[in-house]
């Protein structure tokens, strides 16, 4: 039953340490995939997938400086930016509430963005609360995102930048997670294309996840703080770091209105193998989601 329930006060405990905190809940829906509910803080804004936050917040903004970036992810896949500092096409697997969609269109004024969202409910949640409102450049399409990417295949479409944040109310679906997923991906991306994925920074699948991309890309930037965003090319060969600095640099001043410190980002900037290399690779028939683990 679709229910809205306004200027609740609740008290929720978040996966921010553990604390409690005084929440607001301004909105909560039951879609046919999840329950999205909207919390307020103060001038915080935050979209959750469950009540109890199990996997963190889905997006937030500050509703007195909408443009400035929250969360910590979301400047980290800004950063593909500087491995392809001008893409024509790119597409967007995964809403939320429209923070990066947003900030692209804002940057890359002359870009085409795509983005997919399977839930009908997060678009109406993102654009009423969130401030989203999609300009003619940027399409919102509701559909599941392997199955636009298998279309977007028949219909020998080609994207610069890919960037992949659909997540549940547990983790990233399953048949987002395999290497025939990612393959696809990989055939979607133009010969100068970027692959940014949006992953969690501990867990039991982290080891398999790590194999399954390099089994897939070959080498990739890892960059940790909090999540773990990974950034690969359609080819093997990675730009070097002299060659992200630089990219970084063109972007400077545009980032400081979203608060992305770019020295810092390109600091986080890592080809280190950091997982057991002997993890299966997850494929179409093995991508048990009871690996994950979030107390890892």
């Amino acid at each position: 039953m679709l229910m809205s329930l306004s200027r609740i006060v609740v008290g929720l405990v978040l996966c921010l340490g553990g604390a409690a905190y005084g929440q607001e809940l301004i909105h909560s829906e039951r879609s046919l995939y999840r329950e999205v509910l909207v919390y307020q803080d103060g001038s915080e804004r935050c979209m959750c997938f469950t009540q109890r936050c199990r996997v963190g917040r889905q997006t937030c903004m500050n509703m007195q400086a909408p443009d400035r970036f929250v969360m910590n992810y979301t400047q980290m896949m800004m950063s593909s930016l500087f491995v392809n500092p001008q893409p024509k096409s790119i597409l967007i697997i995964g809403l939320g509430g429209g923070t990066l969609p947003r900030a692209l269109s804002q940057v890359l004024p002359t870009t085409k963005i795509d983005v997919v969202e399977i839930d009908p409910a997060v678009v109406r949640v993102a654009k009423q609360y969130f401030g989203f409102a999609p300009d003619a450049r940027t399409t919102v399409i509701e559909a599941d995102g392997r199955v636009f990417v298998k279309r977007a295949l028949r219909e020998r479409r080609q994207y610069d930048l890919i960037m992949l944040d659909a997540f549940d109310h547990e983790y990233i679906p399953e048949h987002l997670l395999t290497r025939e997923f990612l393959e696809e991906v990989q055939s979607l991306l133009s010969a100068q294309g970027v692959l940014a994925a949006n992953t969690f920074s501990s867990s039991r699948l982290y080891d398999h996840e790590s194999t399954t991309y390099f089994a897939v890309f070959g080498p990739f930037y890892n960059l940790k703080r909090e999540n773990r965003v990974i950034l690969a090319t359609k080819g093997s060969k990675l730009p070097d770091l002299a060659t992200i600095e630089a990219n970084a640099a063109r972007f400077g001043r545009t980032y400081e209105k979203y608060t992305i410190d770019v020295s810092r980002m390109v600091k986080m900037f890592s080809v280190k193998r950091d997982w057991d290399a002997r993890a299966r690779v997850l494929t179409d028939q093995y991508s048990p989601a009871n690996l994950l683990n979030l107390e890892d």
